[in-house]
């Protein structure tokens, strides 16, 4: 029997939550710092900068999530890295979109848009690496192990 459940998903959740929660504290020093740099355009190009980060990152958890939903079925090593494969272009379609279209605008310090996408980057992938290393998983998942008699041993195939 097949747990409902792949065990990427308790790390994925965890991440996303830890990662929502230092979103909001990086938003805060980094519009602070940003408008203490460069008044009100720094102030935008660091939120737009740390928001950019977050979300293109954090959707990388979401579609794994979505994705581990098929766990399961016939189908879901291709449905998976479809899915996976499919986000990250978006993304980087996206990502790219979002990049021409904030560059000329008036408002946008382009030294603090760059270093608090950077900051995002850097403290997501933190996060990420901190909710690793501090999730217990298993050595070995997702296996079917032989049923076993009340005393423990296992029972021979006759």
């Amino acid at each position: 029997m097949r747990p409902t459940t792949i065990s990427s998903t308790p790390v994925m959740r965890a991440a996303l939550r830890w990662t929502a929660g230092i979103a909001v504290v990086l938003a805060v020093v980094g519009a602070l710092v940003g408008y203490l740099v460069a008044g009100t355009s720094g102030l935008w190009s660091a939120l737009t900068g740390i928001v950019l980060a977050i979300v293109f990152l954090a959707l990388t958890g979401l579609s794994v999530l979505v994705a581990n939903r098929w766990y399961g079925g016939p189908l879901y090593v291709p449905i998976f890295f479809g899915i996976v494969l499919g986000a990250w272009v978006l993304k980087f379609i996206a990502f790219i979109a979002v990049l021409l279209l904030v560059r000329d605008q008036p408002w946008v310090d382009p030294v603090v848009f760059f270093l608090s996408l950077v900051a995002g980057v850097l403290v997501s992938l933190a996060v990420d690496v901190i909710v690793m290393v501090r999730m217990r998983l298993p050595y070995v998942g997702e296996v079917d192990l032989p049923d076993a008699d009340e005393s423990g041993e296992a029972r021979s195939a006759d």
